[in-house]
């Protein structure tokens, strides 16, 4: 079973950066689409971005596009969210996760077709 552990997150001010990163571990041998989702405190789980197997195609929800950036190297079996220009409103706990291996990465933005998940990072934007 894979495992998903994020880390990387914490306190900035706003304007400042982050990166985020989310390893995985496990014997599969399967190279999984990933997404990062967030949420905040009464809120609904929010995209953040989706990056392909091989980190051909990536995407973004519109709250974050381009500030934030998802990167990935299999050798190393971790994605990396690059995080620019934070605003207050970032302000959520982080979780990277697994997109469902049999299914075309058509639904990167809808966290129901994700398998894993990792337990969560808080990023948290001073203003």
């Amino acid at each position: 079973q894979v495992q998903l552990v994020e880390s990387g997150g914490g306190l900035v001010q706003a304007g400042g950066s982050l990166r985020l990163s989310c390893a995985a571990s496990g014997r599969s041998g399967t190279i999984y689409a990933m997404g990062w989702f967030r949420q905040a405190p009464g809120k609904e789980r929010e995209f953040v971005a989706g990056i392909s197997w091989n980190g051909g195609n990536t995407y973004y929800g519109d709250a974050v596009k381009g500030r934030f950036t998802f990167s990935r190297d299999n050798a190393k079996n971790t994605v990396y969210l690059q995080m620019n220009s934070l605003k207050p409103e970032d302000t959520a706990v982080y979780y990277c996760a697994a997109y469902s291996p049999t299914l075309p990465f058509d639904h990167y933005s809808d966290h129901t077709f994700y398998d894993i998940w990792g337990q969560g990072t808080q990023v948290t934007v001073s203003s």
